[in-house]
Order: C-alpha cells, then sequence, then structure tokens
C-alpha cells in the first residue's frame, strides 16, 4: 500500500491513481500467452499475443470499463483421442487484461500467421486539450489559442 497522501495537496482527480497503483501491486502477470505492447506512433499503439494453435473464432476480444481483455478457448474435440508423444504447444485457453489510458480506444484487431495484432489510438476530445484562455482588461481581450494535446 502507497501512502499517496503528499500528492493529493498539489493535484486535482487524481483519487482513482491510488487504486490503479494498489491494484498493480497485489496483481500477478500471467505469463501465457506471451505479448508485446508497441508504440507505432505519436498516439497509436499495438499489442501484439503470440496464439499460435487459435483461431479467429477462438479469441475473443472485449472492451469495457476502460480494460481490454483477450481471452481464447479451444472447443473440445471429444470424437478425437490423441496420444502425445511430446506436446510443447500450449493450446491451453487464456486470458489477459490491460488496462487502458483515458481516451485510449481499439480501432482493430487482426489474426496473422499465430500473432494477434490489437491496434489501438489515443483520442483526446478537443474540450480537453490545452487552450489559452483570454485575459480581459480596460483595452481589450485576447483571443483565445488552441494548442496540440501533449
Amino acid at each position: 500500500m502507497f501512502d499517496l497522501s503528499p500528492l493529493y495537496h498539489s493535484t486535482v482527480g487524481f483519487d482513482r491513481l491510488g487504486e490503479l497503483l494498489d491494484n498493480v501491486s497485489n496483481f500477478e502477470a500471467p505469463t501465457y500467452p506471451p505479448y508485446n505492447i508497441e508504440r507505432v506512433g505519436e498516439d497509436e499503439y499495438r499489442v501484439t499475443m503470440a496464439v499460435a494453435g487459435f483461431g479467429s473464432d477462438d479469441i475473443t476480444i472485449e472492451v469495457k470499463e476502460g480494460v481490454l481483455s483477450v481471452s481464447g478457448k479451444k472447443p473440445e474435440k471429444s470424437d478425437q483421442k490423441v496420444e502425445f508423444l511430446h506436446q510443447g504447444i500450449a493450446q491451453r485457453a487464456f486470458e489477459r487484461r490491460f488496462q487502458l489510458a483515458d481516451f485510449v480506444s481499439v480501432q482493430g484487431a487482426q489474426l496473422d500467421n499465430g500473432l494477434l495484432h490489437v491496434t489501438l489510438k489515443r483520442e483526446v476530445p478537443e474540450a480537453m486539450k490545452p487552450r489559452t484562455i483570454a485575459i480581459k482588461n480596460g483595452n481589450g481581450a485576447k483571443t483565445i489559442e488552441s494548442k496540440k494535446a501533449a
């Protein structure tokens, strides 16, 4: 548990930050399937997961309350009895969750050569972007200028 009370003296609206840090500190990340998180542009990202043996019908991608969930489950094949001499390719069910930052949305997903690519993009609404506010004085006012979000 982190004591974030000193930060609350100089910040506004970050009360959820403590909850996120507590969740991260209590979370043990699964190791299957392996994945990469890449930055492919200024506000564009891609999550790539190695899902060998899974088809597009076996994988479910869901976004709910700022969490991207990717899960996979192979259908049971009861009519085939396979005797493995060595089984090194894991085809067990999995679920991976990724906490998305504010204004990050899923643009699409593609399965290619055993790799699942999920494309993400951060789109800050115009109202949330920084802007300069005019200060009125007796001689007139300056105009408001928009600046690009960082």
